[in-house]
């Protein structure tokens, strides 16, 4: 639903209260029947929210202070006075073009009339800012969550392009043409690690992304490095956080692959549950005892466990199994939409 019609919507349940407390006191205070009783304070709402909207204005110019001073109490004070006079004299003008002739509603009197306008000022006043404070706090925390998650980015990328070039320091002294193959290759991934400023991305983006980054790894391992996916099309389409698979299988690959002789096989699959996004990532090496997992994860690892509490709160699970000769396998679970 549009932000505009929600705003609406919000503002007219907000004065239906108003308008049912309008009915009850003309039905109380006077013999009306309900239905006139509902027409006369369905006016009185009315008159009661245009004129909330110039105290809307007000308070964009007049923000909360702090402290509270004397002043702007005073300023609220005459604005209220004036608000309950220009609500009594607006339903007075109201009723008297309905009835054809100059009418001055004053209800139970003129003092309680007034009263409850300054109240509605009270209400109306006091409603804005508390709703302006939400919104700056709401402001706030997603500019905090912001400057984390890039913050977080700047830590991963560096710790991924690090692991990347070693791959090809470790080619040069050996394989010169192969390591000028990948370091072309490493080029083309920091240019997309540069350029990518999303915080969310599809996991076939994602999933392209981390192609390329196995042809670099292809370079350097060869045959003993095999990668078979399974993505559903749903779960291509499904958003995630940018380069969390591509963490995943950068560790399979540096803890699965690289410590053993035998070919190494990483499976990635990806389905969508119940909109929940089901990522696995399994290798087939040489795996790690059960105190190995206790301890805290690498780099990669640990800022994507912080990323993933940033975007999704408690939303979101990374498990990690593994048992010594039998590989290793990290599950992601997060939902079809991040936090907001």
């Amino acid at each position: 639903m549009p932000r505009a019609r929600i705003i609406w919507l919000q503002l007219i349940i907000g004065w239906l209260p108003i308008w049912a407390l309008f009915t009850t006191l003309l039905v109380t205070a006077h013999p009306e029947p309900l239905l006139g009783a509902s027409l006369i304070g369905l006016r009185m709402m009315l008159a009661a929210a245009a004129l909330g909207l110039l105290v809307n204005r007000l308070t964009d110019r007049l923000p909360w202070p702090q402290p509270v001073r004397p002043a702007f109490i005073g300023i609220h004070l005459v604005a209220a006075i004036t608000y309950a006079t220009g609500w009594l004299l607006l339903n007075g003008l109201i009723e008297s073009v309905i009835r054809g002739r100059a009418v001055l509603t004053t209800g139970p009197g003129l003092t309680p009339y007034l009263v409850l306008g300054i109240w509605l000022y009270v209400m109306i006043a006091g409603v804005t800012y508390a709703t302006r404070a939400t919104e700056r706090a709401a402001r706030a925390e997603a500019s905090a969550a912001r400057a984390q998650l890039t913050a977080l980015r700047a830590q991963l990328n560096p710790h991924f392009l690090f692991n990347a070039l070693h791959t090809v320091v470790q080619l040069i002294p050996r394989e010169p043409a192969r390591a000028s193959m990948a370091a072309e290759k490493v080029a083309g991934l920091l240019r997309t690690t540069l350029e990518e400023d999303r915080d969310l991305v599809t996991l076939g983006e994602e999933w392209e992304f981390v192609r390329r980054y196995l042809d670099v790894e292809s370079i350097r391992f060869g045959d003993r490095l095999r990668v078979t996916s399974d993505l559903s099309d749903d779960a291509s389409n499904a958003m995630v956080p940018a380069f969390s698979l591509q963490t995943l299988v950068e560790n399979a690959v540096r803890h699965g692959a690289a410590p053993q002789v035998e070919a190494t096989e990483i499976t990635v699959s990806g389905r969508t549950v119940d909109g929940m996004v089901h990522i696995t990532v399994h290798d087939t090496g040489a795996g790690a005892t059960d105190e190995a997992i206790v301890r805290p994860g690498g780099t990669g690892i640990r800022k994507l466990r912080e990323r993933l509490a940033a975007l999704y709160g408690r939303g979101a699970r990374l498990d990690l199994d593994s048992r010594p000769g039998a590989g290793f396998t990290a599950s992601l679970t997060i939902p079809g939409t991040p936090d907001e």
